[in-house]
């Protein structure tokens, strides 16, 4: 990504990974969908747990932004070793950190599901589901450990071979463990996530595999395994914001369901249907993100930083080209799409008004999840940390409760009420177009002040002396994959 034409190669290092997240977007509309063949109060609670769960795999994607910035900015200077040390403390890391979050999701499952507004059966359905997506959690963590370092490297179509593997298996599974097909239990909501628990450990081992040959761009070395201080230090502060930042997305998604659950199951399922839809301009948008995270972190280690802005320009202009197109789509068939997942005709207009209300301001809150991935591939995730912050907690979240609920204040001394306008559920459709539309500004904004354009790697740093430094492309003879290397 350090020199050439932009468009070529960054289509060349985006389109893997927009097919990986695409996929595995659809094994969540998969799961969704034969969820759908056992009940609404099902849907529901799966509904319920897209973002609770995501909260836990926030984590995960904060370390491994850290990972992807590091591997990408030593790939960037020709510092392959230290790449490769980077890749053994991520998953040290990851290990230690999603080890300790499984124990405490396990510990506190009811108090959890009881505090989004999970009632009733969609609350036994969803306890069902959750139990087995916490045990998942060391395996998911590793999953994400494995795509970054790969993508750090610029080797996008390995890392998209592991969603192939993840899933398919699961796509293939869900059926026979959700509805009981040939000689397997009917499981319902538990059957799906013990579907994904069992396509997470093989694109696991995949991927283990996969690093330890180490002709794919880095190499995990077992002596790496050994604690390093000062990388998993700058893991952790690199990491950190990001962290916090899928904190921030992850309880902003929880309090809008549980807002949306306010207003009984109809919407609520409605909810999750639009939220997977939505999840395909997030899966292209996202993975778009982290191509132009590893052309900006390569860039950055070259001390190329005019490259590094023409790369964002070039991905984020892109990108919302493609999600209007996706939008254009859905707004001439929406009663259509949501019919796919469920035949309840109340879910089905709920979902036809998502749609409307929201997905024409997709494509803005697409660029904003690009130009994040740029702060991020330079290392200043604490940009895109406010960023997320802005978008959810101040543009949508308030906006939600001024604008779907019923209540007044008085202000003391003045005597002067302040009212909410009680839309309804409709207010909160509209609080999420208002916060993409407005965080849309704000991103493009920052990003012209080009505060984001200093490398995070230092320059003196040394590679281990047993193993020196190597130029990427000569590596990659030795290794024989030339490639995956270029791309």
């Amino acid at each position: 990504m350090t020199t050439g034409a932009i468009p070529p190669k960054l289509l060349a290092l985006a389109w893997p990974l927009v097919l990986g997240n695409l996929l595995q977007t659809f094994y969540n509309l998969a799961d969704m969908f034969w969820v759908g063949r056992v009940s609404s109060e099902a849907v529901a609670a799966v509904s319920l747990m897209f973002p609770l769960s995501w909260l836990f795999v926030s984590t995960a994607i904060g370390i491994t932004a850290a990972t992807i910035a590091l591997v990408s900015q030593y790939v960037g200077s020709d510092d392959d070793r230290l790449a490769d040390k980077v890749v053994g403390q991520t998953i040290l890391l990851t290990l230690a950190v999603s080890t300790v979050l499984a124990a405490l999701g396990l510990a506190f499952r009811r108090p959890l599901l009881t505090l989004i507004g999970a009632r009733d059966q969609v609350f036994v359905e969803a306890l069902a589901y959750i139990e087995v997506i916490f045990l998942a959690l060391p395996l998911t963590f590793l999953f994400f450990a494995f795509r970054s370092s790969l993508q750090g490297a610029g080797d996008t179509k390995t890392a998209m071979w592991l969603v192939v593997v993840s899933a398919g298996i699961n796509v293939v599974l869900d059926p026979f463990f959700i509805l009981g097909w040939g000689p397997f239990p009917e499981m319902g909501t538990r059957g799906a996530a013990v579907a994904t628990f069992i396509a997470r450990g093989v694109a696991t081992v995949a991927g283990v595999y996969i690093l330890l040959d180490g002709r794919f761009g880095v190499r995990l070395r077992l002596e790496d395994l050994t604690p390093d201080t000062t990388i998993l230090r700058r893991l952790v502060d690199i990491g950190t914001p990001s962290t916090i930042d899928g904190w921030a997305r992850s309880f902003a998604s929880v309090a809008m369901a549980g807002f949306v659950a306010r207003f009984g199951a109809a919407p609520t399922a409605a909810y999750g249907i639009g939220v997977r839809l939505m999840s395909v301009t997030w899966a292209v948008s996202g993975a778009v993100g982290n191509a132009t995270a590893t052309g900006v972190g390569q860039n950055l280690g070259a001390k190329t930083p005019d490259r590094a802005a023409a790369v964002t320009r070039t991905a984020t202009a892109g990108t919302m080209v493609l999600i209007g197109a996706v939008v254009v789509v859905l707004l001439a068939f929406p009663a259509q799409a949501i019919r796919i997942f469920v035949d309840d005709p109340d879910v089905i207009a709920e979902g036809v008004v998502f749609l409307r209300i929201m997905a024409p301001f997709w494509a803005l809150f697409a660029g904003v999840m690009v130009i994040q991935g740029a702060f991020r591939g330079a290392g200043n995730t604490k940009e895109a940390m406010v960023l997320s912050f802005l978008s959810r907690w101040v543009f949508r979240v308030p906006v939600a409760l001024v604008l779907a609920f019923a209540w007044s204040v008085t202000i003391p001394v003045l005597g002067l009420e302040i009212a909410a306008l009680d839309w309804g559920v409709n207010g909160i459709w509209w609080a999420y177009a208002f916060g993409m539309a407005v965080s849309f500004v704000v991103a493009v904004g920052w990003f012209r002040l080009g505060t984001w354009t200093e490398s995070v790697i230092d320059d003196d740093t040394e590679s281990d002396a047993s193993a020196p430094s190597r130029p990427r492309g000569e590596q990659a003879a030795d290794d024989g994959d030339v490639e995956s290397i270029d791309d």
